[in-house]
């Protein structure tokens, strides 16, 4: 039994020596923050940039120098014999000897650098290179938008989900209250049987909805745990309130807000599409143009009929190369010509894509608004009207209860109230997602 104890007691030692996992706290800003910086795709684009930044400096060493060494080790294993006529060594006329050429061992060592002197494709890869690194950058910063409107929509979700399970709960138990008081009225014979049936429908109702809000709950927190770039089992509370966010984002000055189009981050990236084009058509160009480059190399060999190579008394012979390489285009059967033309037609394209989006970017704008202001407009009159629904279930429940009102019209009401709570909290919903819509329109940070 000691040793029990004694267990028991380094267990507990233990286990209030290392503190359980504190859950992380977020404000809807914090999120917003949090995800910015530890969000799965923000990872993976900020991985693309570093990518790119390699890329052009790829690019770039085409065009510096280009040193490289060769080593050629050579053991014939059998020399190859040649026959002279034996008559050269004074042998008899009309024969042959058997002669080798050269040591049975050769070592030859090169070392080379090449240097681009002139190449217009080069040139233009130069520039694509940046264009490459500027569209990278430019897709962090339309994820990074793309983020922030996600956690603020799993946010939001999540409050909705938490705010609904409470409403529900409270219904939960004023209809049980409601259902009790009613089957002592039927057992009094003041009440029907069906009173007490209709009430035990609702009921019923309420506690199935209730069970699949909780689900819901759960699930909210999980996609907004993946969202922020978290284990989706990681305990997080919310510290902002629903109800306080729709005043927070509640903000007319947003529909006088001016729209910048040239320096919003869809329309930079269809121009820099464009842009890429552009310098398409030119490398296609740039392949009629002669290209130049130089090389100079020094050599160094040894020769030995043995491996006498790293010995102090070997000899070795040098030789240098210095040389000039000039590639010049003559003709392609058209096919430099060809390729051209279809980078014009796909700089012509992109042209028309930039039109296209500046049309679709302003009617963005103009839709989103719209909805912005439906959003506001619709949360005021939810609210007035969950005031309403609420006054006349109040109503229609003191009316039952003194027996001048139906369990029928209490039930209209009583859902009529649950659908305008629903809808209440739906509309604060509503202008958080109409907001971040609004802002990434008009390209706001």
């Amino acid at each position: 039994m000691k040793k029990i104890i004694l267990v028991i007691g380094a267990l507990t030692y233990f286990w209030q020596a290392f503190p359980q996992e504190k859950p992380l706290q977020f404000s809807l800003d914090e999120a917003v923050t949090y995800a910015l910086s530890h969000s799965y795709t923000i990872k993976n684009a900020k991985l693309a940039i570093d990518a790119a930044k390699k890329k052009k400096w790829e690019t770039t060493t085409i065009g510096l120098p280009q040193v490289s060494a060769t080593v050629d080790y050579q053991n014939f294993l059998k020399q190859v014999v040649t026959l002279l006529p034996a008559e050269i060594f004074g042998g008899t006329p009309g024969t042959f000897n058997e002669v080798t050429f050269g040591t049975k061992q050769n070592l030859h060592t090169t070392i080379t650098m090449n240097q681009l002197l002139f190449d217009g494709s080069y040139l233009i890869g130069l520039q694509s290179a940046k264009v490459y690194l500027q569209i990278s950058e430019l897709s962090e910063q339309k994820t990074e938008r793309s983020i922030k409107e996600a956690v603020i929509n799993a946010y939001g979700n999540t409050l909705l989900a938490e705010e609904s399970v409470k409403i529900l709960e409270q219904n939960l138990g004023l209809l049980e209250k409601n259902l009790n008081d009613t089957k002592a009225i039927v057992k009094n014979g003041l009440a029907e049987e069906q009173d007490a049936e209709q009430l035990q429908i609702t009921l019923s109702t309420i506690k199935n909805q209730l069970n699949k809000t909780k689900r819901l709950s759960a699930i909210s927190y999980k996609m907004l745990n993946i969202t922020l770039g978290i284990d989706i089992d990681a305990p997080v509370i919310l510290t902002d309130k629903l109800e306080n966010l729709a005043i927070k984002n509640s903000d007319l000055n947003l529909m006088n807000q001016n729209f910048d189009l040239a320096n919003h981050i869809d329309y930079k990236i269809v121009d820099n599409t464009k842009k890429s084009n552009e310098l398409l058509m030119k490398f296609e160009m740039s392949k009629a143009l002669p290209s130049i480059s130089t090389f100079v190399n020094y050599s160094k060999f040894a020769n030995s009929d043995s491996f006498t190579f790293l010995t102090k008394d070997q000899t070795w012979l040098g030789s240098s190369l210095l040389g000039v390489n000039i590639n010049v285009p003559i003709f392609s059967s058209f096919r430099r010509s060809s390729r051209t033309q279809q980078a014009k037609i796909a700089l012509e394209q992109s042209k028309i894509d930039l039109q296209q989006t500046s049309e679709e970017l302003k009617l963005q704008v103009a839709s989103a608004k719209s909805d912005y202001q439906f959003s506001l407009d619709q949360y005021v009159t939810a609210k007035e009207n969950l005031n309403l629904s609420e006054r006349i279930e109040h109503k229609e429940n003191l009316k039952f209860f003194e027996g001048v009102g139906s369990s029928f019209e209490l039930t209209v009401a009583q859902n009529q109230l649950y659908q305008k709570q629903q809808d209440y909290l739906q509309s604060i919903l509503s202008i958080i997602n109409a907001k971040i819509k609004l802002e990434n329109a008009l390209n706001l940070k």
